[in-house]
């Protein structure tokens, strides 16, 4: 594996020629030169290495990032992103060294042992470059776009991210993990530095140029579509895609290795609600269930790793990400709101559970990441002895929870240990030890808590706790989510802490919102991704609360996230706002990477929000946003299925749904569960208590729907076309069973 986390490509332009040409220079040695004697490996060859030279430390000690303060030892004289650092490379008339990953990266970890922890490579890097590393989750604008340099050159992508270039920024290498010696075909580090320093001096005008046609691939990556908001056919094209992909022994879509994707889990919900597909529904229901049965989601503690690297989701990249539990707690309770099985709605808690309990700081807000590696290796934390069962839990409790989890005596990991993975449902053992099933449930839930409480004592992995706009925006969307769907307030006072939290602390002395925070310290301006995931979160946290405060600062902060970030010339959203530092382009991000793209959930986001007011200028922005997708829907649906999302919504019917009561009390009523309570992807929910001065304020049209007869009432609206009102959850369930059935027959 030479990736630490696959990347799923997006619309990137990746013209062969280019790429060809951006690899070909390096192709010939790669073969010819790679480990060859001639090369000088263990020594620079330039008069001023010793000036360069760092052997205690690097100018990375006073960043706030885990990823760079673990480099922070490394002989590298490793620069963070700056002025500073291109300044030394103009000066010193030499190449920059650029590595990017984060904290929980596995093979960043390989990368950093083998190599920067190397006095070797740091006196190449040293003597010849300009080293460079930056933390992704801090600055995915710089990880956006070398990232779409690396796939345009290779034809994928993921960290370690390598690229060289010259200073001003204009790359002309770009890879992944490199060994530090020639393995399997790949050239080694100590040979690829060398080669590039060699070309530097006697072939700079080749390099310039590849530098200078990758710039202009860049942008021209970034130029309008066709204008043309698509189809609901788009949307069919993507479903017959998934449905080609769909694996049917183990579940899920595509091989190895095998990712949940959420975004696409939730785009073909919403397919199956419109459309009654009973296949697609089959094809979910198999997924979800084989995703939580598997190695991939942890048994004892509970929430998702990374991915599955091999196909029955059995062996996972054990690091565990705050996005992708956002988004598979969303995946769950949607499936629960569509089914009405339970069996969903009880991953979703665990979910919950999890990240309430290991990912939630002092303050409330979400820590962003657990890594794989403890004890040096990746998976320790997690793996068993086959026979590590007994004196905990005695033989007979051992043996039932050995056959529950697939434990067998030769193990399915690495060293004969034990990834635990449910193989069998709890009435089917029951059925095999001839017991009652609720004595068994009891016995593996004891079980459960004791080996967790067992686990708890081992080396933990390291804990990323940085705080980071968008995922904390992810999961206060999550949250808020789920207090609707199972009527939980906890879930909704978790997310209203949060959002309380980064709201306070993650602003400069203007108000402008910041993407870091940690140890203290909030910096970094904030992108478009964490504009648009904390206004998604706040929308769903007025809909969970019907707390005026929430949809004003959604509003406030979406008008903000429109002048910062919007493009006037194509519409849509660019990640960089029009005060950030001026990069080799200005990125701008459609198609969907492990996390969905600002500009898919901020499309969503306006509608919802010009429905809620009655703000038709909103939604003429959404049209806009949809528009500049364009045909890159056509081109690739399944890279853009969160965006499924805004169109779903626009394609219709779309619900405008008011509760209207005398006092705030009514937001626990029957009524208002019932809304909350079913799957309505196409609706917005509001409510007016008394006069409600606040939201009167922001949705004049509250005005003129008040409760009836003193009882909490509600109005539904189609396309702002009005049924009459209703007081009675029954009255409420036809309407609704009527106009939005969400219940497959």
């Amino acid at each position: 594996m030479s990736l630490c986390l696959a990347r799923t490509t997006g619309d990137s332009i990746r013209p062969s020629a280019w790429r060809l040409y951006g690899v070909a220079i390096f192709v010939a040695c790669a073969a010819g030169c790679g480990g060859s004697d001639n090369v000088d490996h263990g020594h620079s060859r330039n008069d001023d290495a010793d000036e360069t030279m760092v052997t205690q430390g690097n100018r990375l000690r006073d960043e706030k990032s885990p990823y760079l303060l673990q480099h922070a030892g490394n002989p590298v004289d490793w620069h963070p992103w700056g002025e500073e650092a291109f300044a030394r490379a103009n000066e010193l008339d030499r190449p920059i060294f650029l590595s990017v990953g984060y904290a929980t990266c596995h093979w960043c970890h390989v990368m950093e042992e083998e190599s920067f922890e190397d006095s070797a490579v740091a006196d190449l890097l040293n003597a010849h470059f300009v080293a460079i590393k930056v933390d992704r989750e801090e600055r995915p604008d710089i990880d956006e776009i070398y990232m779409n340099v690396c796939q345009m050159m290779t034809g994928s992508g993921g960290w370690p991210l390598t690229v060289i270039m010259a200073p001003d920024g204009r790359p002309f290498f770009a890879g992944t993990y490199i060994p530090k010696e020639p393995r399997y075909g790949r050239m080694g580090l100590l040979d690829l530095l060398n080669l590039i320093e060699e070309k530097w001096r006697t072939e700079r005008a080749s390099l310039s140029e590849l530098g200078e046609r990758v710039t202009s691939a860049l942008r021209q990556a970034g130029a309008g579509s066709d204008g043309v908001i698509p189809s609901l056919g788009t949307l069919e094209a993507a479903v017959l895609t998934m449905r080609s992909q769909y694996d049917a022994r183990f579940g899920g879509y595509g091989g190895a290795p095998k990712f949940p994707m959420p975004h696409r889990l939730t785009a073909m919900i919403r397919w199956v609600h419109r459309t009654g597909d009973a296949t697609v529904l089959g094809q979910l229901e198999h997924s979800l269930r084989a995703m939580r049965w598997g190695g991939i989601y942890d048994q004892l503690g509970y929430g998702f790793h990374r991915y599955s690297t091999d196909p029955q989701w059995l062996v996972p990249h054990f690091e565990k990400m705050l996005y992708d539990n956002a988004g598979l707690a969303i995946t769950y309770t949607e499936m629960y709101q569509l089914t009405g099985n339970d069996e969903w709605r009880a991953v979703a808690e665990e979910i919950f559970t999890y990240v309430l309990r290991d990912m939630t700081s002092p303050d409330g807000a979400f820590y962003s990441a657990e890594d794989a590696d403890s004890e040096g290796e990746e998976g320790t934390f997690y793996v068993w002895e086959p026979d590590g069962f007994d004196q905990p839990l005695g033989p007979d409790r051992g043996n039932l929870a050995r056959r529950f989890w697939g434990v067998t005596a030769t193990g399915n990991f690495e060293g004969g240990r034990a990834i635990l993975h449910q193989v069998m449902s709890p009435d089917v053992l029951a059925e095999a030890v001839n017991r009652p099933v609720d004595e068994v449930r009891r016995d593996i839930d004891d079980a459960r808590r004791r080996l967790f409480e067992l686990r708890q004592q081992r080396e933990h992995p390291l804990k990323d706790d940085k705080v980071l706009m968008s995922w904390n925006g992810f999961m206060i969307a999550s949250l808020a989510k789920a207090s609707q769907a199972f009527d939980q307030p906890r879930y909704a006072d978790a997310a209203a802490q949060a959002a309380r939290f980064v709201l306070k602390t993650l602003r400069d002395d203007r108000g402008r919102l910041l993407r870091r925070y940690r140890d203290g310290s909030a910096g970094i301006p904030a992108f478009s991704e964490d504009y648009a995931y904390l206004v998604w979160g706040l929308i769903e946290l007025y809909e969970a609360t019907f707390d005026a405060r929430y949809l004003q600062e959604a509003l406030a902060l979406n008008d903000e996230m429109l002048r910062l970030f919007w493009d006037d010339a194509d519409g849509g959203l660019h990640f960089t706002g029009i005060d950030s530092e001026e990069l080799l382009v200005r990125p701008k991000e459609y198609g969907d990477g492990a996390m969905p793209s600002a500009n898919s959930v901020a499309a969503l986001n306006l509608l919802r929000l010009g429905r809620m007011t009655g703000n038709t200028g909103l939604e003429a922005r959404a049209d806009a946003m949809l528009r500049s997708f364009g045909s890159r829907f056509a081109q690739s649906p399944t890279n853009y299925m969160q965006a499924w999302w805004a169109l779903d919504f626009a394609h219709g019917p779309s619900y405008e749904i008011v509760l209207a009561a005398d006092n705030p009390d009514a937001i626990h009523s029957d009524i208002a569960q019932a809304i909350r309570s079913r799957y309505l992807p196409r609706k917005v929910l509001m409510a007016r208590f008394g006069d409600n001065p606040p939201v009167a304020k922001l949705a004049p049209y509250l005005a003129a729907m008040k409760p009836v007869n003193g009882q909490p009432t509600v109005y539904v609206c189609r396309n702002y076309q009005c049924e009459l009102p209703v007081t009675s959850t029954d009255a409420l369930n036809r309407l609704l069973a009527e106009q939005a059935p969400t219940r497959l027959p």
